[in-house]
C-alpha cells in the first residue's frame, strides 16, 4: 500500500451493540453471516474500546479521535449523558476538526446516511451550525437526532421517563389547589378570593405548559428525518427509515464510485424499540432483539454486494463497530430488549465496567490485510481518526491534542504491540477507570476509581433508574478496584496488596499517567450545560409553520415518480 493508493471508505457504525451479540465474537443464537464475513476476510479487534459507554460522547470522540472532555461533549449530570433535544443548543464544536473534513480536504466525497446525534442548531432554528455538512460531510441522509421508544406512538416514552411522571405528579398536585380553595369557599367556612383561586389555577396550567410542550410532543420534535438541510419527514415513519436509509446509502455509492469516497453509514439498529421489517419478526431465537440484530447484517450484506458489483471491494476499506455496548436496562416484561456484551460485565451507560465500552472492531481491506488476523491489543475507536487520515493522505492537525493511534502498523502486522499505553474511562465528566498497557509485556491492568450501585443489588445493572449514574448514586474505590484483564477480562477477581506484590507499584504508576493526563486538558465550553440542554422553541427544526410542524415529502415523491 503506498499513501498515494487512497482507499475508499465505508464505516458501519451500530447503535448499542453489545460485543457478543455477533457469532463471530462468539455468539450462536443470532445469526450475523455478512458481518461473520467481514471479520473472516479481514482483521478483528477483541480489545476495542469505545472512548465512552454513551452514544453522543462516544460519537464526538470518534468522530474527532479525542476524548469527548476536550471539546466539551460530556455532561456533569445524571440526567443528560446524550443530547435530548433537537431543540437544544448544544453539539459538537464548530472549531472541532472531524476525519470527514480531513478527507473532504484530500479530494474525498463524504457522505453520511443515518444517525447523527451530535447537534443541530446553535442560535436560531435553521443556522445548522452542528450539522453534518458542517462538520465535512457533502451529503446527509438520515435522523439528526436518533431512535428512541418515543419515535412510536404506542410504546412507552424512553426520554426521561421517570421525570415525566414525577411533571405529571407535580402538575396534578399544583391543579388540586384551586379546587381544595373551592371547598371552604362553596361550605361558607371562610372567604378566599377568586383572585387567589384564579392565581393558583394559571400557576397549574404555566408548569403544565413548561414541561408539557417538549415531552408531549418529543415524537415531532425529536424523530425527524432529514436530507441534507431539509426536512422531509416529521414524525419520521420509523418503520420506513431503514430501507429508505439502505436505499440512500446504495444510491451514494453508485453516486461517486469514480472517485475516492467516504461513506459512514450510521445505523439505528439496535437500539430500542427494535423496529423490523416484517420478513425479520420472528427471524432469530433471540427475539425482537435479535431480529433487529439480524435485520441489521442483512444491510451490511447488501452494502457489501454493491461493493462487490461495482468492483471496489478491494480498494475499499470496511471496518463495523458499535458506538458503546448493549444496553442492559430496557425490559418489556420480564424480556430483555437490550443486548449481551459476552463475558464482560455491565453495559451501557456504566462509565469504566468492559461490557458498556468493549465493543466489535472489524477491518477488511482485501488488497492490503490478511484475512483471518485477530488482534488481542487494547485499540479505541479514537484510533479511526489518525488511521483515516493516514490512508487518505491526509494531515493532522497540530494545534491540538490526538488521542488516537493510527491502527496501520498494527493491522497489517508491521507492529504486534499497541502504541496506547494509557487509555481514560470517563463517565460524563467524571474520570472512572484507568487502563495501563504495559510497554513491555502483555499485561493490561485495569484501575476503577468509581463504578456505579447496581439495582437491585447483584443484578448487574441499574433496573431501577434505567442508566445508572456517573456521580452521586455510585461508589468510590480508594484504593481503587485494581483487575488484570488480560487474565480476568470479566473483571471478576479484584486484585489487592496480598494477592498481587505489583499492586501498589501498579497504582502509583496509573496516578502519574492520571495527573499527567488531566495535565493536556484545558477548558472548553460545556455543551452539556444546563442552558444548552433544555428545549428551546426557537431552535427547534420544523418543516411548516411552528408549531404547527409536519410534514412528509419522501411519500410525495414517491406518489410523483413515474
Amino acid at each position: 500500500m503506498t499513501r498515494n493508493a487512497r482507499p475508499n471508505i465505508v464505516l458501519l457504525m451500530a447503535d448499542d451493540l453489545g460485543v457478543g451479540d455477533l457469532c463471530c465474537y462468539g455468539n450462536n443464537s443470532v445469526s450475523t453471516p455478512n458481518i461473520d464475513r467481514l471479520a473472516s476476510e479481514g482483521v478483528r479487534l477483541t480489545q476495542h474500546l469505545a472512548a465512552a459507554s454513551m452514544c453522543t460522547p462516544s460519537r464526538a470522540a470518534f468522530l474527532t479521535g479525542r476524548y469527548p472532555i476536550r471539546s466539551g461533549m460530556v455532561s456533569p449530570y445524571n440526567l443528560n449523558r446524550a443530547l435530548t433535544w433537537l431543540g437544544g443548543s448544544g453539539g459538537l464544536p464548530t472549531n472541532e476538526t472531524t476525519f470527514a473534513k480531513l478527507l473532504q480536504h484530500r479530494g474525498y466525497r463524504t457522505g453520511l446516511i443515518g444517525k447523527w446525534h451530535l447537534g443541530l442548531s446553535c442560535a436560531s432554528r435553521d443556522d445548522h451550525c452542528y450539522h453534518p455538512l458542517n462538520h465535512g460531510f457533502h451529503y446527509f441522509y438520515g435522523v439528526p437526532f436518533g431512535l428512541l421508544s418515543d419515535c412510536q406512538a404506542s410504546k412507552t416514552p424512553e426520554l426521561h421517563r421517570w421525570l415525566r411522571i414525577k411533571l405529571w405528579i407535580s402538575t396534578v398536585a399544583i391543579a388540586l389547589v384551586p379546587f381544595l380553595l373551592l371547598i371552604p369557599k362553596f361550605a361558607r367556612w371562610f372567604s378566599v378570593p377568586w383572585k387567589v383561586i384564579a392565581v393558583f389555577a394559571l400557576l397549574a396550567f404555566l408548569v403544565f405548559i413548561s414541561w408539557y410542550s417538549s415531552y408531549g410532543f418529543t415524537r415531532r420534535w425529536n424523530c425527524i428525518l432529514m436530507r441534507n438541510h431539509e426536512i422531509i419527514q416529521q414524525p419520521m415513519k420509523e418503520e420506513k427509515v431503514a430501507s429508505l436509509m439502505l436505499k440512500e446509502a446504495l444510491a451514494f455509492i453508485e453516486r461517486v464510485k469514480r472517485e475516492p469516497f467516504l461513506l459512514f453509514f450510521s445505523f439505528l439498529h439496535v437500539h430500542t424499540p427494535l423496529i423490523s421489517k416484517e420478513k425479520f419478526v420472528g427471524h432469530s431465537k433471540y427475539g425482537r432483539y435479535g431480529d433487529n440484530v439480524e435485520e441489521m447484517d442483512w444491510m451490511v450484506g447488501k452494502i457489501l454486494d454493491a461493493l462487490d458489483q461495482e468492483c471496489l471491494a478491494n480498494n475499499t476499506l470496511v471496518y463495523f463497530t458499535s458506538d458503546n455496548g448493549g444496553h442492559l436496562e430496557p425490559l418489556d416484561g420480564a424480556v430483555q430488549l437490550g443486548g449481551w456484551n459476552g463475558i464482560y460485565k455491565g453495559g451501557k451507560g456504566m462509565g469504566g465496567w468492559e461490557g458498556g465500552i468493549r465493543v466489535p472492531g472489524i477491518f477488511r481491506w482485501p488488497s492490503v490485510l490478511e484475512a483471518g488476523r485477530v488482534i488481542n491489543e487494547p485499540t479505541s475507536l479514537m484510533d479511526i481518526y489518525p488511521t483515516l487520515s493516514y490512508i487518505g493522505g491526509g494531515i493532522l492537525p497540530q494545534d491540538r491534542v490526538i488521542d488516537g493511534q493510527n491502527l496501520m502498523p498494527l493491522l497489517e502486522g508491521r507492529a504486534s504491540h499497541s502504541d496506547h499505553e494509557f487509555l481514560f474511562h470517563y463517565c460524563g465528566v467524571y474520570l472512572h477507570t484507568v487502563r495501563w498497557h504495559q510497554k513491555d509485556c502483555a499485561t493490561v491492568w485495569k484501575a476503577h476509581y468509581v463504578t456505579p450501585k447496581f439495582y437491585p443489588e447483584g443484578t448487574g445493572a441499574c433496573y431501577g433508574s434505567g442508566i445508572c449514574s456517573c456521580s452521586g448514586d455510585v461508589t468510590y474505590h480508594d484504593p481503587p478496584l485494581l483487575f488484570d484483564i488480560s487474565r480476568d477480562p470479566s473483571e471478576a477477581l479484584p486484585l489487592n496488596p496480598d494477592n498481587e506484590p505489583l499492586f501498589d507499584s501498579v497504582i502509583k504508576k496509573m496516578e502519574a499517567a492520571i495527573k499527567e493526563h488531566r495535565r493536556t486538558l484545558t477548558p472548553v465550553p460545556q455543551q452539556f450545560s444546563v442552558f444548552n440542554t433544555i428545549w428551546k422553541p426557537w431552535l427547534q427544526p420544523c418543516c411548516g409553520t411552528f408549531p404547527f410542524c409536519g410534514c412528509d415529502k419522501e411519500d410525495d415523491i414517491l406518489s410523483t415518480a413515474p
